[in-house]
């Protein structure tokens, strides 16, 4: 049984541990493609997370300051650099190739059964009323509304959002744009309802109505909400992007180092998605073939596209923290009188429903959410590659497809989102493919090692020649010895169960270099291994 758990550790933590529980690098099953099975939760307690507390650790606080002194490598990868499957992300459109359908379908498209709705709970807090609601089926779904300034706005967002991480590999809620009429909604025989006195009491018919009043409805008499399905499961509350539960045998990896959380930064930054904190996370203890483990989900993507959720977002989302040093330093030695960039040439559309979205001065590699991140700030080159090639997975006709799914009333609204996540995108592509050496898709044929240049695939450039050179390597010992007259693509000879390794390096900057490790195993040679070397 310590051989099994010590299996798991290296698989979840990756090479760094290696050395203090033995040498050998790779295993028969390397690359994992999957984390081993989920040990069974016993039992795990439901926590809350204050909002404020959050922002001023994050802002002020040790991890903060932790995370800015110390970058280490990521975990939770296997040995080609890749994310295996897990309770926290699956591997989807950037290894998989999802259809136009399957985009736009994302976690799930699941509405309220036609007929009537019954009102379990009603939100009146904020700035637009909400409703929790089970259809004739018994299935519960909230039910947001937009800001009435702002139509459309917030709730396309949400769908939007929620199908473009699901995409990218992350556990969302089933969000999807439905209209309903006054009729279809009653109030539930239990449901209860907080007065504007404060003081609780049983939701009367009146509460609706007052709740729908001055919400806008269509020709047909229809309003337009977000409907999110439930989470199933037993809801624990968000979780952190720093530390581990300590009620979870399973979350023995650091937030912060985990590349599915660091890599998170960069499609954040692709949506704008500027509200990507803890509290819009969620973790649900769920169970399957009878055991039971810890779900991590991404929640509440209302604040995405120049969406602020209950209004149009500020010019300086994704430019500024909420609370900045240096810019506000400037304003203050200026007297107010210094003006960011942002605020003198950033274009935004005259469009209610998309808010304040832009791609012109957007930069991926000085993008900022609303306060620090510790995922995010521990981030390195190879996590950004990482995220980068799932990114550029995205095809314009594949953007054009989820964005769909917004139900935006005014084309214009629709083309522009397309547009400015089409540009955002190949920024992106541009500048993490510039930070290594962009080579990916390694793989054997005719007796020659093959790869993909991404920088020059996606047209940034056109195609490099470089240089290889070729080692044997010691997989119990890490030694690896230069083959003498091997070079080029073609393999050196290679006996069952050998290893090799080939350093590709580029012309341009020597100190990018890609390590290719290859196994002679009883299926051929196979690829089993990546390393490379980057820019911090």
């Amino acid at each position: 049984m310590a051989k099994i758990r010590q299996r798991i550790l290296i698989a979840l933590t990756g090479a760094l541990i290696l050395p203090s529980l033995e040498a050998q690098r790779f295993y028969p099953d390397d690359p994992l493609l999957r984390e081993p099975r989920p040990a069974d939760v016993k039992s795990a307690k439901a926590r809350k997370l204050d909002d404020f507390y959050d922002f001023y650790t994050n802002t002020f606080g040790p991890a903060h300051k932790l995370v800015q002194s110390e970058r280490l490598p990521a975990q939770a990868v296997n040995t080609l650099g890749e994310v295996p499957d897990s309770e926290w992300y699956t591997n989807r459109h950037g290894a998989h190739p999802m259809s136009l359908a399957e985009l736009a379908r994302g976690a799930g498209d699941s509405v309220p059964l036609p007929g009537t709705w019954r009102v379990v709970s009603a939100k009146t807090d904020g700035v637009t009323p909400g409703f929790t609601i089970e259809d004739s089926a018994g299935i519960r779904y909230v039910l947001k509304f937009d800001p009435v300034q702002n139509p459309e706005m917030a709730s396309a967002a949400d769908v939007i959002g929620s199908k473009f991480f699901y995409a990218l590999g992350y556990n969302t809620p089933e969000n999807s744009i439905v209209w309903f009429t006054r009729d279809q909604l009653e109030a539930g025989a239990k449901a209860s309802f907080n007065g504007l006195d404060g003081k609780k009491r049983a939701l009367l018919p009146r509460d609706i109505d007052d709740l729908l009043a001055g919400q806008p409805r269509d020709a047909q008499g229809r309003y337009r909400v977000l409907s999110s399905r439930f989470i199933s499961g037993d809801i624990l509350g968000p979780f952190r992007y720093d530390g581990t539960r300590s009620d979870d045998p399973n979350d023995i990896v650091p937030h912060q180092r985990r590349r599915d959380l660091r890599g998170l930064r960069v499609f954040a930054a692709w949506l704008n998605h500027d509200d990507s904190r803890a509290i819009n996370t969620l973790d649900s203890l769920v169970e399957e073939n009878g055991s039971h483990h810890i779900k991590h989900y991404l929640i509440d993507f209302g604040a995405t596209l120049g969406s602020a959720s209950f209004r149009a977002d500020s010019p300086r989302t994704g430019f500024e923290y909420l609370f900045d040093i240096k810019p506000a330093a400037h304003r203050f030695v200026t007297l107010g009188l210094w003006t960011p960039e942002w605020a003198q040439k950033a274009e935004f559309p005259d469009l209610p429903s998309v808010g304040r979205l832009e791609s012109k001065l957007f930069d991926p590699d000085t993008w900022k959410p609303q306060y620090p991140n510790p995922a995010f700030l521990s981030g390195d080159s190879e996590d950004e590659f990482w995220a980068a090639k799932q990114v550029m997975a995205f095809r314009n006709e594949h953007i054009r497809a989820i964005v769909q799914t917004g139900r935006y009333s005014d084309r214009s609204a629709e083309e522009w989102v397309i547009q400015a996540l089409i540009n955002r995108r190949d920024k992106i592509g541009r500048a993490s493919f510039s930070k290594v050496l962009p080579l990916d898709r390694f793989r054997v044929e005719n007796g020659q090692l093959q790869y993909v240049d991404l920088f020059s695939q996606y047209g940034f450039g056109p195609s490099r020649e470089y240089q290889v050179e070729w080692f044997a390597f010691d997989n119990s010992s890490g030694v690896r010895t230069p083959i003498p007259g091997a070079s080029g693509l073609s393999l050196p000879a290679q006996a069952r169960g050998e290893y090799r390794a080939a350093r590709i390096r580029g012309s341009q900057d020597p100190s990018k270099t890609v390590t290719v490790f290859l196994r002679n195993s009883a299926s051929g040679i196979e690829v089993v291994g990546v390393e490379r070397t980057h820019a911090q």
